[in-house]
């Protein structure tokens, strides 16, 4: 009994001192796993989510923005474009809220920082597309786009349409005209305290208009309407010299300086003289 008890305690001093190191093994397989550096779980935590890649969860999902309806006049031009009004859509707001339009090149969309606040350097409309790549304007509150949308009312918003600041500094959130053609996108982002709270999704590209080189434009039967041109020109002159040739001619006739016909003369006035036969005398009647 006593050799079998002695035989069987280097087993069980062996059995307790793997059980640690085997455990402390998982512990650093799974601090491998989920931590740099080899750490135990207790000692590690996952980084936190950058504030501009909230989820959907954090930063409510919302539809993306889209452009006015193409029956209204001067949608888009080679400076600006008109959007819809988010109406009914920041429905979860406070009224404290502020809605901001965010524009931005395609370059700036899948890193793009919603903690960058309007009118940072970053954010400069005077500096956007070069060193700035978005810029953020059109800040109002929820009580500007009330919902329900009144029946028959236009509810738009023109982006670039303001010209008196475009080259002011102090003004880094102006609307003013585009630079360029494009592509841009755009989204709503409302900021509540300078923090981001609620925004829709970015728009899809949208392309201004371009004015055409003069070289550009086909030439095709350029020469037929040349000389359409051409003798539409001497016909119009013509005609001119034989209207002003027809006016002379009814002034010069109209002021007697041609004869003819006495029904352009006017009569001359008869006078009638009496004559008094004074050396006639009435004979007297011969008397019976």
């Amino acid at each position: 009994m006593v050799a079998r008890g002695v035989s069987l305690l280097p087993l069980l001093m062996k059995h307790i001192v793997a059980e640690p190191k085997t455990t402390a093994a998982a512990g650093r397989s799974r601090g491998s796993r989920g931590c740099s550096g080899g750490l135990a779980p207790l000692h590690c935590t996952s980084p936190p989510t950058p504030p501009w890649l909230l989820t959907a969860d954090e930063l409510p999902y919302k539809p993306k923005p889209s452009l006015a309806s193409p029956t209204l006049g001067g949608r888009i031009t080679s400076s600006t474009f008109t959007l819809e009004q988010p109406r009914c859509v920041f429905t979860n707001l406070q009224d404290d809220a502020v809605i901001w339009l965010v524009v931005a090149v395609p370059e700036a969309i899948p890193n793009f920082n919603n903690s960058v606040g309007p009118g940072s350097s970053e954010r400069e409309f005077q500096k956007f597309p070069t060193s700035a790549l978005a810029y953020m304007t059109l800040n109002t509150t929820l009580l500007n786009y009330p919902c329900p949308k009144p029946p028959g009312e236009i509810t738009v918003l023109r982006v670039g349409s303001e010209t008196s600041c475009a080259k002011d500094n102090m003004r880094p959130t102006c609307n003013g005209p585009l630079p360029g053609p494009g592509p841009y996108q755009v989204k709503f982002l409302a900021l509540r305290d300078s923090n981001p709270v609620a925004e829709t999704a970015w728009s899809d590209l949208i392309t201004l208009r371009t004015a055409q080189q003069l070289s550009s434009i086909p030439t095709t039967g350029s020469g037929r309407s040349a000389g359409m041109i051409a003798l539409t020109s001497i016909l119009s002159i013509l005609f001119a010299i034989l209207l002003a040739v027809l006016v002379a001619m009814l002034v010069f006739c109209g002021s007697n300086a041609c004869g003819g016909s006495s029904s352009f003369s006017k009569p001359e006035a008869v006078t009638v003289r009496r004559y008094n036969t004074h050396h006639v005398y009435d004979q007297p009647a011969a008397r019976l």
